[in-house]
């Protein structure tokens, strides 16, 4: 407990699976969390969770695609928690993540992009200052196995989840000498309905279940959050049940 207490952590589309199970348990570890997601009622929801258990939490409306909300978004981050120590980037439009080469139109990737590596570019730039003065900032990305093996039929979001590696990795050899680490998750959970205590059953991973947002995933952010990875950094980890054995990384 209290890993994170000081700290203050972003999540973005934290409203919902991945992002709430984040912003729930670094809550819980002690930091004030920041919760943005495209409704005013759904951050409220998970802010006020987080205060029913003890911790500290606001809900900000921010459409990762829009810059001038995001600027917007941190600087009341900053005004109202007081600075920006931990980034989580999870937000993305999982609307328009299907398409064949043949059928993808460049609007389509657009919006990929928009809601991937170039909306986590934007608020790595607006958060950067504060991380640095921080001394010990973090930055977690969420890519995807799909972009690792080049998942057929998700052309798109393969495309802007590699993208976001590719940044991520450039901003941790960049941004190193400033305390700040950046890293990646590559998850593969069940997001959308309820996860039984078995597990979704995943039969073409070795563990032969999904992950949950909840006890798999949200623990490994954590983990770079915290002092405990302080020399990892530009990395992608890989909570996904054994689904990237030996493939490239």
């Amino acid at each position: 407990m209290n890993r994170l207490e000081g700290r203050v952590a972003i999540v973005t589309g934290g409203s919902r699976g991945i992002g709430r199970a984040t912003a729930k348990l670094l809550a819980a570890e002690g930091a004030k969390v920041a919760v943005l997601s495209l409704t005013q009622a759904s951050v409220d929801q998970v802010a006020a969770e987080i205060e029913a258990d003890g911790g500290t939490a606001i809900g900000i409306v921010c459409d990762v695609a829009d810059a001038d909300q995001i600027t917007a978004a941190v600087q009341q981050v900053v005004d109202a928690l007081g600075g920006v120590d931990i980034l989580v980037n999870n937000a993305f439009d999982k609307s328009v993540v299907n398409a064949k080469v043949t059928e993808l139109s460049v609007n389509q990737l657009q919006r990929n992009f928009d809601t991937g590596p170039i909306a986590h570019l934007r608020l790595m730039q607006a958060c950067y200052p504060h991380l640095k003065k921080s001394g010990a900032g973090r930055v977690i990305n969420f890519a995807s196995m799909a972009g690792v093996l080049s998942l057929a039929g998700h052309a798109p979001y393969s495309m802007a989840k590699e993208a976001g590696r590719t940044l991520t990795r450039f901003a941790a050899r960049e941004w190193g000498t400033d305390g700040i680490t950046v890293n990646n998750v590559l998850p593969v959970a069940n997001t959308f309905t309820e996860v039984p205590e078995a597990g979704i059953p995943a039969p073409n991973t070795p563990m032969a279940r999904m992950g949950s947002p909840d006890a798999d995933i949200a623990p490994v952010v954590l983990f770079l959050a915290s002092k405990d990875s302080q020399f990892i950094t530009g990395s992608s980890l890989t909570p996904d049940g054994g689904a990237l054995i030996d493939s490239a990384r």
